[in-house]
């Protein structure tokens, strides 16, 4: 093809510098003199780019030069080639920086509705560029992408056992709280709120298999109570939440979620052996992204003001009633 001389190494990035250089300036003495070359230097390359193309780029004027009706074409797509060169390299700047680039997250349920909302607000406040991509899964798909490099990292309740690849770092400790919707007869009934007397509503239960299903079945145990016989099981949140605002069920959540939510209110029936720790899994074998790190640190700063909240709800709940 002909236009593969350009591109048989003869051609070099210092030829279009000069060639713009010297449309700039007008004339080859003022481009070597921004260059910092000699003249004799900006001629030989002015020549060689000349021979390259078959054709002549500039023409003397009286009082310099000026691209010809083939050097003007040359010129803008030489401009264009150093343009994204320029954008090439702040892009990768940019990357090693942690100010772009695209980070990919798992969550599930936990940290999902306060934690990972709040250190990506962060994150793209202070890096407006960085993209952020979060995927919703069980906690087994999750550490199935993480392994697989498909995942990131991933944000939620830590697993007492993890592959022997992944790592976890616990952010903050969230209570499980049995709620209702605001308006519910629990509220203002005369049953009271202890888990036998909750048992006359319909509930919805995690599904089974899951270890916040196996935690509420050992509370039931414990207080010698079977398990609601009307229940929904479900780990939808969406459709959950559904439910919980426009029925009578109750629903076991992390304590956060019901916190930022006015339409649902936490009862006071303790669970206190149910208290997750959330925080993040990471691949051992893979160090993280600048992306990926500037996301963590927003993730750590985060769970530890959530930390600080969960201990002035846990200080205020333990005070006397006056």
């Amino acid at each position: 093809m002909v236009t593969d001389r350009l591109l048989d190494g003869r051609l070099k990035l210092r030829h279009l510098v000069l060639i713009t250089a010297i449309a700039d300036e007008g004339t080859l003495v003022r481009a070597a003199e921004s260059l910092h070359i000699t003249q004799p230097v900006v001629t030989r390359g002015l020549r060689e780019v000349e021979d390259l193309l078959g054709v002549q780029l500039f023409e003397r004027m009286p009082r310099g030069v000026a691209p010809t009706q083939y050097g003007g074409p040359f010129i803008e797509r030489a401009r264009s080639v150093l343009a994204e060169l320029r954008a090439a390299d702040e892009e990768v700047r940019l990357m090693q920086t942690g100010q772009l680039g695209t980070v990919t997250v798992g969550t599930h349920l936990a940290g999902s509705n306060l934690l990972l909302p709040r250190a990506i607000a962060a994150l793209k406040s202070d890096h407006p560029r960085l993209t952020v991509v979060v995927r919703e899964g069980t906690p087994d798909m999750l550490q199935q992408l993480l392994l697989s490099g498909d995942l990131d990292l991933t944000v939620g309740r830590l697993s007492p056992t993890v592959p022997v690849r992944l790592e976890q770092e616990r952010l903050h400790h969230e209570p499980i709280r049995l709620v209702a919707r605001a308006g519910h007869p629990v509220h203002t009934g005369t049953r009271g709120t202890s888990l036998a007397a909750l048992l006359a509503f319909p509930w919805i239960f995690p599904v089974a298999q899951t270890a916040l299903r196996a935690e509420l079945e050992a509370v039931f145990f414990h207080e010698g109570l079977p398990l609601p016989a009307d229940r929904v099981e479900c780990t939808s949140m969406l459709t959950l939440r559904s439910l919980l605002v426009s029925t009578d069920v109750i629903a076991a959540l992390p304590m956060f979620i019901a916190v930022d939510d006015r339409d649902v209110k936490i009862l006071p029936t303790p669970l206190s052996s149910i208290r997750r720790s959330v925080g993040v899994t990471l691949p051992k074998d893979r160090a993280p992204s600048p992306a990926a790190a500037a996301l963590l640190m927003h993730l750590r700063e985060e769970g530890a003001r959530l930390a600080a909240l969960e201990r002035e709800y846990a200080t205020a709940e333990a005070a006397p009633f006056h």
